[in-house]
């Protein structure tokens, strides 16, 4: 499906006016709520309430901002999930309230979804499958899921997206391009990128819409795992499946979201182990093999399942773990995993200058940086963790106020970096869940040995060698074409630079309110001196003044007025003197 991408300048309004108008009509239900909440009249704080039943004004900002993002719909819920991707730029507060964003889409009727499948299969639901169930098992934003049988009575899971996703979708993402243009014009939106931002899910969006590449993304890891005896991946079956639908193995085991386990195994996950085909099943063993998977696949391979919460997560009988759910999956080039790699080093070594500048070379940071403040900032950050035992280390915690810091001095991780940071967190979160005294850089500990001595080896010295071979021959094959260019540029008169001046506004707006206060001055006191009527008689020679100008003594205050009001802004500023 193709999804249009462009920020067009044409009023969105005029276009989807009912999708707008619903819109408008949720944003305005939770904005008339935040604003009940400033108020402390009690009965009036219970008048807006959510699905739920919850007063709506007794709920903090970043809850009201999941039930709006939640009552508009999947496209807007899978918006608020790429939000909670990004802490740097909405804060950590919030990322973690749109996390717990779920769609609870209406699942479509058996004949569209039969419609559906014949259509992508061309042939009949009864030749492709012994048996259907019309009862789907859970329905998400894209899709629904169904319980099915092969003919060769092997049980499946068939995931089917909805009828007629692709359009609201393409409206949607066409009225949050214009949300995006108009918050983009506002101080207070601009520094969270609103049309990067849609812009990125415009990009991402048709991804997750068609199946054809969680299936190409499953199979991968699949085969990579094929001989694991720690992870399984649910088989998948390329010719049973297309764009439309997914057609993979039915894995039986234990999810981490059912607290109760069934066949009387456990009463909960709280117990420290379960009885399974092969004996008892240590949690806080499959919590460290999880994580030694995670890291394995995030630090060797570049290449991580990018969703590790409870509810993508089983138990095997066998102990294995089974990871579900391919639609995001997180890559991590070798330069920023080099770059991860030292800044773990750094905390360790608690080396805050090697931090600080590897923070500034992986993230954008604005012009107006205050440097000396940020390494205070990373010294005191530094100085709390690397005191921490490895065995009892909070990661989530750390993470946490690391992205608080980077978001303090407006640096704008990229996408993959804040992606692997929100990983990195529910990882150890649902370690937990199976070992409370499980901590994610314990695990880390014999990882950073394998760091220090892979950074040391010659065959990545060599790997760096060769690459900046590369670069360098292209830039000497490319330069003399270039500088040719530049310079018959210049013989025709056409070389142009473009200046980008920032910063220059207020400058300006104080040059031209100094020259009108002196223009007010001088014309003002010549008023004074010729007697310009109409004239103020005054009784006293004092200075040889008798008939005083009403209009010029009124500008002469006047510009006094202005002269001290712009001494005090530019002695404010602090730049008197420069």
């Amino acid at each position: 499906m193709q999804v249009k991408r462009t920020l067009p300048s044409i009023p969105h309004l005029y276009r989807n006016m009912r999708r707008w108008t619903e819109i408008f009509a949720v944003l305005s239900k939770y904005g008339l709520a935040d604003w009940l909440s400033r108020l402390n009249i009690e009965f009036v704080k219970n008048q807006l309430r959510s699905p739920d039943g919850d007063a709506l004004a007794r709920l903090t900002t970043s809850e009201r901002i999941r039930l709006a993002l939640s009552d508009l719909g999947p496209t807007f819920i899978k918006f608020g999930q790429l939000l909670s991707t990004r802490p740097d730029l909405v804060g950590v507060e919030l990322a973690s309230e749109l996390a717990k964003l779920q769609a609870a889409v209406p699942a479509d009727s058996f004949e569209k979804i039969k419609q559906i499948i014949e259509s992508e299969q061309a042939r009949p639901l009864e030749e492709i499958f012994l048996s259907f169930n019309p009862e789907p098992l859970a329905s998400a934003s894209i899709g629904q899921v169904h319980l099915a049988k092969l003919a060769d009575g092997r049980d499946v899971i068939v995931k089917v997206r909805h009828a007629g996703i692709e359009t609201s979708v393409a409206t949607d993402l066409d009225i949050l391009t214009g949300l995006a243009q108009m918050a983009e014009r506002t101080e207070e939106f601009r520094p969270y990128h609103p049309k990067a931002l849609v812009a990125e899910m415009a990009r991402t969006m048709p991804r997750e819409l068609d199946f054809r590449l969680e299936l190409r993304s499953q199979t991968q890891f699949a085969k990579k795992f094929e001989q694991s005896k720690v992870v399984q991946v649910p088989e998948v079956f390329p010719e049973f499946s297309s764009e439309k639908m997914l057609t993979m193995e039915l894995m039986q085991g234990y999810k981490l979201t059912d607290m109760t386990l069934p066949g009387g195994m456990a009463a909960n996950l709280n117990s420290q182990s379960l009885e399974g085909g092969d004996g008892k099943i240590d949690f806080s063993e499959v919590a460290r093999n999880g994580a030694n998977l995670y890291l394995q696949m995030i630090f060797d391979d570049g290449l991580y399942h990018a969703d590790p919460h409870p509810g993508n997560i089983m138990i095997m009988s066998d102990g294995r773990i089974g990871l579900l759910d391919y639609g995001m999956v997180g890559r991590i080039s070798e330069q920023l995993r080099e770059d991860i790699e030292a800044m773990l080093v750094a905390i360790v070594n608690s080396d805050v200058v090697l931090l600080v500048a590897l923070v500034k070379r992986v993230g954008s940071c604005p012009m107006d940086l205050n440097e000396g403040e940020l390494s205070a900032e990373v010294a005191d950050f530094v100085a709390h963790f690397s005191m921490q035992s490895m065995s009892s280390f909070d990661m989530s915690a750390a993470l946490n106020e690391f992205v608080s810091i980077v978001r303090k001095f407006h640096i704008t991780l990229p996408g993959e970096a804040a992606m692997l940071i929100k990983v990195l967190i529910q990882l150890e979160g649902t370690g937990r869940l199976l070992d409370p005294q499980f901590s994610l850089m314990g695990i880390m500990k014999p990882f950073h040995r394998k760091l220090l001595i892979r950074r040391l080896s010659p065959a990545r010295q060599a790997r760096k060698v060769r690459r900046l071979y590369m670069q360098m021959e292209q830039l000497a094959e490319s330069l003399p074409q270039t500088i040719g260019s530049i310079l018959e540029q210049m013989k025709r008169g056409k070389f142009d630079v473009h200046l980008d001046h920032r910063r220059l506004g207020p400058s300006v707006n104080r040059l031209v309110l100094g020259m009108m206060t002196s223009a007010l001055f001088l014309g003002s006191s010549l008023m004074l001196s010729r007697e310009v009527p109409p004239l103020l008689f005054v009784n006293s020679s004092w200075m040889g003044i008798r008939n005083l100008s009403l209009i010029g003594i009124s500008g002469c205050i006047a510009s006094v007025f202005l002269g001290v009001r712009l001494y005090l802004a530019i002695r404010h500023s602090g730049n008197l003197d420069e």
